[in-house]
Protein backbone atom coordinates (compact mmCIF):
# COMPACT_ATOMS: atom_id res chain seq x y z
CA UNK A 1 0.00 0.00 0.00
CA UNK A 2 1.05 3.22 -1.20
CA UNK A 3 -0.11 6.78 0.41
CA UNK A 4 0.18 9.71 -2.14
CA UNK A 5 -1.12 13.23 -1.58
CA UNK A 6 -3.78 14.62 -3.56
CA UNK A 7 -4.08 18.39 -4.98
CA UNK A 8 -6.89 18.95 -2.05
CA UNK A 9 -4.43 17.95 0.39
CA UNK A 10 -5.98 14.30 1.27
CA UNK A 11 -4.24 11.24 1.71
CA UNK A 12 -4.84 8.41 -1.24
CA UNK A 13 -3.94 5.06 0.03
CA UNK A 14 -3.43 3.07 -3.30
CA UNK A 15 -2.86 -0.98 -3.24
CA UNK A 16 -0.11 -2.53 -4.44
CA UNK A 17 0.30 -4.38 -7.64
CA UNK A 18 -1.02 -3.74 -11.02
CA UNK A 19 -2.79 -0.64 -11.19
CA UNK A 20 -6.70 -0.81 -12.71
CA UNK A 21 -7.58 3.18 -13.43
CA UNK A 22 -10.52 4.62 -13.94
CA UNK A 23 -10.46 8.42 -15.18
CA UNK A 24 -13.38 10.76 -15.24
CA UNK A 25 -11.59 13.76 -16.67
CA UNK A 26 -11.02 14.18 -20.51
CA UNK A 27 -7.58 15.85 -19.95
CA UNK A 28 -6.49 13.24 -17.41
CA UNK A 29 -7.03 10.35 -19.56
CA UNK A 30 -5.07 12.00 -22.44
CA UNK A 31 -2.30 12.51 -19.89
CA UNK A 32 -2.45 8.77 -18.09
CA UNK A 33 -2.25 7.59 -21.82
CA UNK A 34 1.07 9.63 -22.70
CA UNK A 35 2.40 8.92 -19.05
CA UNK A 36 2.58 5.07 -20.65
CA UNK A 37 -0.42 3.18 -18.98
CA UNK A 38 -2.62 2.33 -21.70
CA UNK A 39 -3.03 -1.20 -20.29
CA UNK A 40 -4.15 -0.29 -16.74
CA UNK A 41 -7.13 2.18 -18.04
CA UNK A 42 -10.08 0.38 -17.32
CA UNK A 43 -12.75 2.85 -17.59
CA UNK A 44 -13.14 6.19 -19.03
CA UNK A 45 -15.70 9.04 -19.83
CA UNK A 46 -17.72 9.64 -22.91
CA UNK A 47 -16.02 12.83 -23.11
CA UNK A 48 -12.38 11.02 -23.01
CA UNK A 49 -11.95 11.41 -26.37
CA UNK A 50 -8.34 11.32 -26.86
CA UNK A 51 -6.13 9.22 -28.02
CA UNK A 52 -8.80 8.50 -30.32
CA UNK A 53 -7.84 5.29 -31.06
CA UNK A 54 -6.76 4.02 -27.99
CA UNK A 55 -9.47 5.20 -26.06
CA UNK A 56 -12.73 3.37 -28.69
CA UNK A 57 -11.82 0.09 -26.71
CA UNK A 58 -12.29 1.17 -23.69
CA UNK A 59 -15.27 0.86 -21.94
CA UNK A 60 -17.47 4.35 -21.09
CA UNK A 61 -18.91 5.03 -17.69
CA UNK A 62 -21.08 7.63 -18.16
CA UNK A 63 -20.15 11.64 -18.86
CA UNK A 64 -17.99 13.73 -15.95
CA UNK A 65 -21.41 14.87 -14.52
CA UNK A 66 -23.22 12.04 -14.73
CA UNK A 67 -21.30 9.00 -13.90
CA UNK A 68 -22.92 5.52 -13.69
CA UNK A 69 -21.30 4.64 -10.36
CA UNK A 70 -22.47 1.31 -10.62
CA UNK A 71 -20.44 0.01 -13.86
CA UNK A 72 -17.26 1.86 -11.97
CA UNK A 73 -18.28 -0.09 -9.26
CA UNK A 74 -17.99 -3.38 -11.55
CA UNK A 75 -14.63 -2.64 -12.64
CA UNK A 76 -13.08 -2.84 -9.79
CA UNK A 77 -10.51 0.26 -10.31
CA UNK A 78 -7.62 0.47 -7.68
CA UNK A 79 -7.68 4.27 -8.38
CA UNK A 80 -9.64 6.74 -9.81
CA UNK A 81 -8.41 10.42 -11.04
CA UNK A 82 -10.92 12.82 -10.96
CA UNK A 83 -11.49 16.80 -10.80
CA UNK A 84 -12.61 19.29 -8.40
CA UNK A 85 -14.71 21.38 -10.64
CA UNK A 86 -15.61 18.75 -13.69
CA UNK A 87 -16.94 16.32 -11.49
CA UNK A 88 -19.60 16.65 -8.45
CA UNK A 89 -18.87 16.36 -5.08
CA UNK A 90 -21.63 13.91 -4.27
CA UNK A 91 -20.63 11.33 -7.37
CA UNK A 92 -17.14 11.72 -5.76
CA UNK A 93 -17.81 11.41 -2.42
CA UNK A 94 -19.67 7.91 -3.07
CA UNK A 95 -16.74 6.75 -5.32
CA UNK A 96 -14.54 7.25 -2.46
CA UNK A 97 -16.62 5.13 0.35
CA UNK A 98 -15.72 2.02 -2.47
CA UNK A 99 -11.85 2.95 -4.12
CA UNK A 100 -8.87 5.40 -3.35
CA UNK A 101 -9.71 8.83 -5.65
CA UNK A 102 -7.23 11.05 -6.81
CA UNK A 103 -8.75 14.75 -6.80
CA UNK A 104 -7.38 17.46 -9.16
CA UNK A 105 -7.93 21.15 -8.31
CA UNK A 106 -6.33 23.12 -11.28
CA UNK A 107 -6.58 27.17 -11.50
CA UNK A 108 -3.51 28.13 -12.51
CA UNK A 109 -0.78 26.88 -15.27
CA UNK A 110 0.86 26.27 -11.82
CA UNK A 111 -1.78 23.77 -10.73
CA UNK A 112 -1.85 22.12 -13.64
CA UNK A 113 2.18 21.18 -13.92
CA UNK A 114 1.79 20.10 -10.37
CA UNK A 115 -1.33 17.92 -11.62
CA UNK A 116 0.90 15.96 -14.20
CA UNK A 117 3.98 16.13 -10.99
CA UNK A 118 1.71 14.59 -7.97
CA UNK A 119 -0.25 11.90 -10.79
CA UNK A 120 3.24 10.40 -12.31
CA UNK A 121 4.33 9.91 -8.54
CA UNK A 122 0.72 7.86 -8.19
CA UNK A 123 0.85 6.13 -11.16
CA UNK A 124 5.01 5.25 -10.77
CA UNK A 125 5.64 7.48 -13.55
CA UNK A 126 7.39 10.19 -11.77
CA UNK A 127 10.47 10.45 -14.17
CA UNK A 128 7.68 10.32 -17.67
CA UNK A 129 5.59 13.13 -15.90
CA UNK A 130 8.89 15.11 -14.80
CA UNK A 131 9.98 15.09 -18.11
CA UNK A 132 7.07 16.22 -19.48
CA UNK A 133 6.98 19.25 -17.41
CA UNK A 134 9.99 20.30 -18.79
CA UNK A 135 8.88 20.25 -21.79
CA UNK A 136 5.83 22.60 -21.51
CA UNK A 137 7.93 24.72 -19.86
CA UNK A 138 10.32 25.10 -22.58
CA UNK A 139 7.36 25.39 -24.65
CA UNK A 140 5.69 28.39 -23.12
CA UNK A 141 9.05 30.01 -22.93
CA UNK A 142 8.93 30.26 -26.63
CA UNK A 143 6.15 32.00 -26.95
CA UNK A 144 6.73 35.81 -27.29
CA UNK A 145 5.30 38.72 -25.20
CA UNK A 146 1.90 38.87 -24.28
CA UNK A 147 0.74 41.95 -26.74
CA UNK A 148 -2.48 42.74 -23.98
CA UNK A 149 -5.21 42.42 -26.77
CA UNK A 150 -8.50 42.59 -24.59
CA UNK A 151 -10.37 39.90 -24.89
CA UNK A 152 -13.43 37.66 -24.14
CA UNK A 153 -13.92 33.93 -23.86
CA UNK A 154 -17.09 32.39 -24.32
CA UNK A 155 -18.12 28.77 -23.24
CA UNK A 156 -21.65 28.89 -23.58
CA UNK A 157 -24.77 29.80 -25.48
CA UNK A 158 -28.57 30.77 -24.07
CA UNK A 159 -27.22 32.01 -22.34
CA UNK A 160 -24.09 33.47 -23.14
CA UNK A 161 -21.59 32.60 -20.75
CA UNK A 162 -17.46 33.32 -19.94
CA UNK A 163 -14.77 32.67 -18.70
CA UNK A 164 -13.96 34.33 -15.56
CA UNK A 165 -10.91 35.75 -13.77
CA UNK A 166 -10.24 33.43 -11.57
CA UNK A 167 -10.22 30.19 -14.36
CA UNK A 168 -7.51 28.06 -15.97
CA UNK A 169 -8.86 29.04 -18.73
CA UNK A 170 -7.53 33.33 -18.10
CA UNK A 171 -4.20 31.73 -17.52
CA UNK A 172 -4.12 30.08 -21.10
CA UNK A 173 -5.58 33.17 -22.07
CA UNK A 174 -2.54 35.68 -20.77
CA UNK A 175 -0.11 33.17 -22.73
CA UNK A 176 -2.07 33.23 -25.30
CA UNK A 177 -1.46 37.53 -25.74
CA UNK A 178 -5.11 38.56 -24.34
CA UNK A 179 -5.85 39.77 -21.35
CA UNK A 180 -9.53 39.23 -20.14
CA UNK A 181 -11.75 41.60 -19.61
CA UNK A 182 -14.33 40.07 -17.13
CA UNK A 183 -13.52 40.57 -13.41
CA UNK A 184 -16.08 38.17 -12.03
CA UNK A 185 -15.45 35.18 -10.96
CA UNK A 186 -16.19 31.40 -12.17
CA UNK A 187 -17.92 31.28 -15.10
CA UNK A 188 -20.82 34.39 -15.36
CA UNK A 189 -23.16 34.80 -17.67
CA UNK A 190 -23.23 37.95 -20.12
CA UNK A 191 -25.34 40.28 -22.94
CA UNK A 192 -24.07 40.94 -26.60
CA UNK A 193 -24.85 44.95 -24.53
CA UNK A 194 -22.02 44.03 -21.96
CA UNK A 195 -19.23 42.82 -24.44
CA UNK A 196 -19.88 46.07 -26.63
CA UNK A 197 -19.74 48.18 -23.41
CA UNK A 198 -16.26 46.58 -22.67
CA UNK A 199 -15.07 47.69 -26.16
CA UNK A 200 -13.20 44.50 -26.64
CA UNK A 201 -10.94 44.08 -29.02
CA UNK A 202 -11.23 40.07 -29.27
CA UNK A 203 -14.46 38.10 -29.02
CA UNK A 204 -13.05 33.71 -28.85
CA UNK A 205 -15.71 31.60 -29.26
CA UNK A 206 -14.69 28.39 -27.75
CA UNK A 207 -15.20 24.88 -29.97
CA UNK A 208 -16.42 23.61 -26.33
CA UNK A 209 -18.33 22.98 -24.16
CA UNK A 210 -20.84 24.67 -26.05
CA UNK A 211 -19.78 23.92 -30.37
CA UNK A 212 -19.70 27.91 -31.73
CA UNK A 213 -20.19 27.93 -35.72
CA UNK A 214 -19.61 30.22 -37.95
CA UNK A 215 -23.23 31.72 -37.83
CA UNK A 216 -22.51 32.12 -34.50
CA UNK A 217 -19.66 34.36 -35.45
CA UNK A 218 -21.98 36.16 -38.49
CA UNK A 219 -24.72 36.49 -35.75
CA UNK A 220 -22.49 38.14 -33.21
CA UNK A 221 -20.32 40.06 -35.70
CA UNK A 222 -24.04 41.90 -36.71
CA UNK A 223 -23.79 43.77 -33.84
CA UNK A 224 -20.02 43.73 -32.64
CA UNK A 225 -18.74 45.41 -35.34
CA UNK A 226 -16.19 47.12 -34.38
CA UNK A 227 -14.91 43.62 -32.35
CA UNK A 228 -12.97 40.38 -34.17
CA UNK A 229 -14.57 37.50 -33.18
CA UNK A 230 -12.74 33.97 -34.00
CA UNK A 231 -13.69 30.29 -33.03
CA UNK A 232 -11.05 28.57 -31.09
CA UNK A 233 -9.64 25.14 -30.23
CA UNK A 234 -11.08 25.05 -26.23
CA UNK A 235 -9.34 21.88 -25.69
CA UNK A 236 -5.49 24.33 -25.74
CA UNK A 237 -7.58 26.16 -23.95
CA UNK A 238 -9.07 24.67 -21.20
CA UNK A 239 -7.48 21.52 -21.08
CA UNK A 240 -4.67 20.71 -19.00
CA UNK A 241 -1.77 17.37 -18.30
CA UNK A 242 -0.15 16.77 -21.93
CA UNK A 243 -2.22 18.78 -23.85
CA UNK A 244 -0.35 21.80 -22.59
CA UNK A 245 2.21 20.92 -24.43
CA UNK A 246 0.42 21.37 -28.10
CA UNK A 247 -1.10 24.73 -26.45
CA UNK A 248 1.86 27.09 -27.28
CA UNK A 249 1.96 26.48 -31.14
CA UNK A 250 -1.19 26.63 -31.35
CA UNK A 251 -1.39 30.39 -30.17
CA UNK A 252 1.41 30.89 -31.80
CA UNK A 253 -0.50 29.89 -35.04
CA UNK A 254 -3.76 31.91 -33.39
CA UNK A 255 -1.98 34.74 -33.35
CA UNK A 256 -0.67 34.91 -37.12
CA UNK A 257 -4.22 33.81 -37.65
CA UNK A 258 -5.31 37.31 -35.74
CA UNK A 259 -2.85 39.76 -37.90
Amino acid sequence: MRTVIDQLHREVKIPSGPLRIVSVVPSLTELLFDLGLQDEIVGITKFCIHPAEEVAEIPKIGGTKNLNIAKIIALQPNIIFANKEENTKEQIEELSAHFPVFITDIATIDDALLAIELIGVAVNKKHAADYLVVKIKQEILQLPAPKKQKAIYLIWKKPYMCAGADTYITQMMKIASFENCIIENRYPAITVEEIIALQIDILLLSSEPYPFAQKDVDELQAQLTSTKIIIVDGEMFSWYGSRMLHAPKYFINLQHQIQ
